[in-house]
């Protein structure tokens, strides 16, 4: 079969704030110099923001460069910081760091507590009133080459495929989306980037990425509990202090506080379980009665990058660029990353509107790394280069040490560390640790992983290729269960992975891919980077409601 052919000059992989801002400024830049430039946007999930999910604190100075008039019109930045608070948790207390202490990437004033989803819904009607056209359900599956190795766009992915991958009667073939420049804008291990950065060895010479996962929940609290614009962030219990993570409580209007936890994907123990660990933080008498009578609404979670400038990737290659997640923007030591997403895409849009104003195609935009390099992003996360690396020191040695580096020295700190190791090659044998007891979840404060799906929105059609792949099926039981007591079954936050007997009593993984919420842990921490997640249909996945 022929698949149809759709021709733009600009193709953008990704409705999050970076696709959404390279959109919206190559439109600007076309109204700007009377010229016209035909966009796409495809986006993997039902509408833009249904897998959006970050904390989010967002710092306004790259939408005031963007959209200047957002307040005016309407953009949902609609409550300011009001106050921070930095605890330090044990078991059964903590203390705050007293304000004057916290070094300025601890301090919000300024910024705004926001729904990101819900920026990018607005983002996005406006991207469509400059004349953006914007196709959401559309997956983008494959990468499209020249003849001379060039990228020239994407092919979405096919429909109606049966789970053996025979075409059902619902079959519909995908469609090629050519482009002049394509601008990858998946969020954190994208699908495609992760092919274009082996292809393009765009990561020869830069350190490893590293990488968090966050998980969220949203609650409604009762009003007395309610503080609008407090930024609450712990660290410590109920992690150990030699491994990264810590939590984040923000309050939004409408007596709604999105809370969330993250740990490094570089710990060691095979028996810890983020999502457990995310649980038990909530029990803690100084965090638990936020939450006292009040509703859980929704929850997600999602991986996030956090090896910072160091880890970049080269970030153009003939025909394409890379831009926010998709490359690694986020500024771990502000846990942020929308600011930084939307810098970038306007960065690409304006190095390709350049390029298409000369007649260009399909060539290297190498003016997108220069902008970046001049740019004040560039030196925003040059300040934080150590960041990561001093906090994988431990906990009072890395906090000791950012604070020095960020009070101190500023971006002159006269030296740099560098990431030794990928996330996947840290974990350590079962044998060496001791099984982790988490409490039983009692349905109020705490609970289980396939009730938080329920709520994640998430749905896939069951007849279809499992898109969680494995590249030797008899790996998880031979490897990781064997040596790691089957990690893959605790790092999911989604209950994708479950380890189960067969007739005659041997193991098997069990892959339950309808409760996946496309957060590519799986991806990220395998031991043996076995698991290899590929897109499913387009418009499956989680559907994260307005306020996530």
């Amino acid at each position: 079969m022929t698949r149809e052919v759709m021709e733009y000059d600009v193709l953008i992989v990704g409705g999050g704030p970076a696709g959404l801002a390279a959109a919206i400024r190559l439109k600007q830049l076309a109204v700007d110099k009377g010229t016209e430039v035909n966009v796409c946007l495809i986006e993997k999930g039902s509408e833009i923001g249904a897998h959006i999910l970050s904390g989010a604190v967002m710092d306004p100075i790259a939408i005031n460069e963007l959209w200047p008039t957002w307040k005016e019109d309407g953009a949902p930045l609609n409550q300011p910081v009001t106050e921070d608070r930095f605890l330090f948790l044990s078991e059964g207390g903590g203390f705050k760091v007293p304000n004057f202490a916290l070094p300025g990437n601890f301090q919000n004033h300024g910024n705004y507590v926001v729904s990101l989803g819900n920026v990018c819904r607005w983002l996005g009607q406006k991207a469509e009133e400059l004349g953006v056209e914007i196709y959401p359900g559309f997956a983008g599956a494959e990468v499209l080459l020249t003849d001379d190795g060039a990228v020239n766009g994407v092919a979405t992915g096919n429909m109606g495929l049966g789970r053996d991958g025979a075409p059902t009667d619902a079959f519909q073939e995908g469609m090629e989306l050519h482009a002049k420049y394509t601008v990858f804008a998946e969020g954190c291990r994208g699908h495609l980037g992760k092919q274009l950065m082996d292809r393009f060895k765009l990561r020869e010479g830069v350190d490893p990425q590293v990488y968090g996962i966050g998980l969220k929940e949203l609650w409604e609290v009762e009003p007395a509990k309610h503080v609008p614009g407090l930024v609450v962030h712990t660290a410590g219990w109920p992690l150990n202090t030699s491994t990264y993570g810590g939590s984040f409580l923000y309050h939004l209007e409408n007596n709604l506080v999105a809370v969330g936890f993250v740990v490094g994907l570089a710990y060691e123990n095979p028996y810890l379980s983020p999502f457990e660990e995310f649980q038990r933080y909530k029990l803690h008498p100084q965090i638990k009665p936020f939450f006292e009578g009040g509703k859980r609404i929704a929850y997600g979670a999602r991986a996030i990058t956090a090896g910072g400038i160091l880890s970049l990737p080269k970030l153009s290659f003939p025909g394409g660029v890379l831009v926010g997640d998709d490359a690694g923007f986020l500024n771990a030591s502000r846990i942020k990353g929308s600011h930084a997403a939307l810098k970038t895409g306007m960065m690409a849009a304006e190095a390709a509107f350049d390029a298409l104003g000369t007649g260009r195609a399909n060539d290297d935009l190498t003016t997108y790394p220069e902008k970046f390099k001049a740019s004040w992003l560039h030196a925003e996360l040059d300040k934080a280069r150590n960041f990561k690396q001093w906090m994988s020191k431990g906990l009072y040695t890395g906090t000791l040490m950012v604070g020095i580096e960020q009070k101190l020295f500023g971006r002159k700190v006269p030296w740099t560390l560098h990431h030794q190791h990928a996330d996947h090659e840290c974990l350590k044998p079962a044998s060496d640790f001791t099984p982790i007891v988490y409490p039983k979840p009692d349905g109020k404060i705490t609970f289980d992983r396939l009730s938080s799906v329920f709520i994640s929105n998430t749905n896939h059609e069951e007849n279809q290729p499992i898109h969680l792949t494995l590249k030797d099926a008899s790996v998880p039981v031979s490897l990781n269960l064997a040596r790691f007591a089957g990690p893959e079954a605790r790092y999911c936050p989604a209950g994708v992975y479950e380890f189960v007997k067969n007739e005659d009593n041997s193991d098997r993984l069990q892959i339950n891919a309808q409760n996946c919420v496309h957060c590519k842990t799986c991806d990220i921490k395998d031991p043996s980077q076995n698991i290899h997640w590929v897109v499913p249909q387009g418009g499956e996945g989680p559907n994260y409601p307005g306020g996530m």
